[in-house]
C-alpha cells in the first residue's frame, strides 16, 4: 500500500496543501491565505492535517516555505513571512500532529520536483528559478542540492543588479524587486500607473499586464521589457557563475506562452552581444526552459523530501 503525505507550499500570498502520493500524484489541492503571523499559519497549518486525517490515513508532512531552512526543518529565516524568523516550524508541526514532518525551503523543494518528475529527470548539474512573490532557487550540483554553509545558498532575489543609491534600501536594487513576478512586474507596474492617476485600481494578474504590453499599452511596455531584460541579466551572470545544464523557470508565470517567448528573445540577444557567451553558446551554454510541474513544485518537492526522510527513519 502506497503512502499518503499531506503537503503544504506556502508562498507569501497563499499557502497551497493537498494531499499527495507516494508517486507524487496530487489530489484534494486547495489553498488559504498568508498572513504573517506564525501563530496564524502553524493553527492554520495543524487544522488542515486534521481535515484530511479525518478520511485518509497520513503518513507525514511535506512543507515547502520561502526563507533559509536548516536541515532539520527550523527556519532561520521566513522569507517574506517574517514572524517564521527563527521558528521551529518541523518541530512546532511534528509536536501538534503527531506526524514526521519535513521542511524543505520553497526554491530547493522545487529543483527536487523537477529532479524526482519533472524537467530534470536526466540531469545532474542545473538550477531552479521560481519567478513567484519574490525570486526563489535551487542549485542541484551532481544530482544533490546544494545548501551552503548555512543553508543559504539560492538567494540569488538578494543579488544587487542595479546602480546603487545608499541613501535608500539597498535590497531596492536586488533581483527579488525586479526580477520577480509580483515585486518586479506586478508592483512597480501599479506604482507606475499610480503616478498618473492615484486612483486606478491595482493590476494583479501578470497574464494581463503581459497582454497589455502586447497591445503597447506605454506603461505596461515599459514594466515588461525591463522586467524581462532584469530576468535576462540574472540568467546570463547564473551560466557564468555555475555552468548548468539547464536553467529551469518556475512559478506561475511560466505557465505563460508570452512570457516565455519574450524570454526566449531577450536572452539570445543578449547572449550575442555578450563576446565570450556567444563563442561558447553552441559548445558550452546549457538551455533555458520553463519547469515542467510549474504551479505544483512545491507540493511534489515537499512530498520527495517527507518520503525520504521516512525511508531513512526505517532504515530503507
Amino acid at each position: 500500500m502506497t503512502a499518503t503525505y499531506v503537503c503544504f507550499d506556502i508562498g507569501g500570498t497563499t499557502v497551497k496543501h493537498a494531499l499527495v502520493s507516494d508517486d507524487g500524484i496530487i489530489s484534494q489541492q486547495d489553498a488559504f491565505k498568508t498572513i504573517d503571523d506564525a501563530d496564524y499559519l502553524l493553527q492554520h497549518l495543524v487544522t488542515t492535517v486534521q481535515q484530511y486525517q479525518a478520511t485518509q490515513k497520513v503518513a507525514g508532512i511535506g512543507v515547502s516555505t520561502p526563507g533559509i531552512v536548516r536541515r532539520d526543518g527550523f527556519l532561520l529565516t521566513g522569507g517574506a513571512n517574517h514572524d517564521f524568523d527563527g521558528y521551529p516550524l518541523a518541530e512546532k508541526l511534528a509536536d501538534a500532529c503527531q506526524l514526521p514532518v519535513a521542511v524543505e525551503n520553497d526554491g530547493n523543494a522545487a529543483a527536487i520536483a523537477e529532479r524526482w518528475l519533472g524537467s530534470a529527470v536526466d540531469c545532474n548539474d542545473y538550477l531552479m528559478v521560481v519567478l513567484g512573490t519574490g525570486v526563489g532557487a535551487g542549485i542541484v550540483i551532481n544530482g544533490e542540492i546544494y545548501r551552503g554553509a548555512h543553508g543559504m545558498a539560492g538567494e540569488f532575489g538578494w543579488n544587487v543588479i542595479h546602480d546603487i543609491d545608499l541613501t535608500r534600501e539597498l535590497e531596492s536594487f536586488s533581483l527579488n524587486q525586479h526580477a520577480a513576478t509580483v515585486a518586479g512586474l506586478v508592483d512597480r507596474y501599479n506604482a507606475s500607473r499610480h503616478q498618473v492617476d492615484a486612483t486606478v485600481p491595482d493590476e494583479t494578474s501578470a497574464k494581463t499586464i503581459l497582454a497589455a504590453a502586447l497591445n503597447h499599452e506605454p506603461i505596461a511596455e515599459k514594466a515588461v521589457q525591463d522586467f524581462i531584460q532584469d530576468i535576462t541579466i540574472m540568467l546570463l551572470n547564473l551560466f557564468s557563475t555555475f555552468d548548468p545544464e539547464r536553467i529551469l523557470i518556475g512559478g506561475g508565470i511560466s505557465n505563460n506562452p508570452t512570457f516565455i517567448r519574450l524570454l526566449q528573445q531577450s536572452l539570445d540577444t543578449y547572449i550575442s552581444r555578450h563576446e565570450s557567451l556567444n563563442r561558447i553558446r553552441d559548445i558550452a551554454l546549457g538551455q533555458v526552459q520553463p519547469a515542467k510541474l510549474r504551479n505544483d513544485a512545491g507540493l511534489i518537492g515537499a512530498a520527495y523530501q517527507i518520503k525520504q526522510q521516512l525511508k531513512v527513519l526505517k532504515g530503507v
